[in-house]
């Protein structure tokens, strides 16, 4: 049998920002040995300032860490220790391009690679919803099916290596669009003098309400911008997603990374996107 099919699973997680955390605590839950690490000392369970140390002997290693830059820094450090019988699950949000060249790197090592982004926010992963788009070999999403699982709701195999990677891209793109349209209405409603209530009730009856506008409105009714998902990581997404394009004509996006650049030099880089609503307030329009 597969190694993944052990009861007990020997797993590492490096990235313990807020996926990353949530994650690790339900592996943990679960009664699996997780060793875990952080670019930045954590306080956590199985942490380890080592990152080699982190992943000695690991079956499952996750990467979920901020960027191409962060993913390769990993790699840099880990690629020596490798060895067969161990499987990188990348889910950082990058694109098809890097995706290819951290999964061959890995692979030289003797060791298996599998693409792994995801879509949910905190709330999801520690409710164990994340759903995965999966890119690569069906043997292998099959023998980590007992290490994915546990902590998801859904797992699509969307097709070879890159294309989950560019879909995450593409769903991004999407939630940033619905996002921007959520607040530019809520904020045109403010301003007519209809009380959010009045608003959200009607968006309720209304073929625009969606998934995110029901995330989102506790926190656009209270101004909590505490990050579900940061404007500093959809900006990054919305740059990966004009990379990929590669001349196909993505306007709205243009358009929407020249915002969430507006909002990171105001300084609100770390808070949830929905932070971009502050834009629209007079001061800033």
């Amino acid at each position: 049998w597969p190694r993944f099919w052990r009861i007990v699973l020997k797993i590492a997680v490096l990235g313990l920002g807020i996926i990353g955390s949530a994650w690790a605590q339900n592996l943990i839950a679960d009664g699996n040995e997780v060793r875990t690490w952080n670019r930045t000392p954590k306080e956590f369970p199985g942490f380890t300032a080592n990152v080699e140390e982190a992943v000695k002997d690991a079956e499952a290693i996750f990467i979920v860490v901020a960027d191409p830059a962060a993913v390769e820094n990993v790699l840099e450090k880990i690629l020596p220790v490798l060895t067969h019988g161990q499987t990188v699950i990348q889910s950082s949000t990058i694109s098809a391009e890097w995706t290819t060249k951290f999964a061959g790197l890995v692979v030289e090592r003797g060791a298996k690679f599998l693409e792994a982004p995801f879509t949910g926010s905190k709330l999801a992963a520690e409710a164990r919803k994340t759903v995965f788009y999966l890119g690569g070999d069906d043997a292998l999403i099959q023998e980590t099916i007992s290490v994915l699982e546990p902590i998801s709701e859904t797992r699509m195999h969307i097709g070879p290596l890159g294309t989950a990677s560019s879909l995450k891209l593409a769903m991004n793109v999407n939630l940033a669009g619905v996002a921007q349209s959520l607040c530019e209405s809520l904020a045109l409603s403010r301003s007519l003098g209809i009380s959010d209530d009045t608003f959200f009730k009607a968006l309720d009856v209304n073929a625009g309400r969606s998934g995110l506008s029901d995330i989102k409105r506790p926190k656009l009714c209270t101004s909590d911008f505490a990050p579900q998902f940061s404007v500093k990581h959809m900006a990054k997404d919305l740059r990966l997603s004009l990379e990929t394009a590669h001349g196909q004509p993505i306007p709205q996006t243009k358009s929407l990374l020249l915002l969430y650049n507006k909002a990171i030099e105001h300084g609100w880089a770390d808070e949830d996107m929905i932070a971009l609503i502050k834009l629209l307030e007079p001061d800033d329009c």
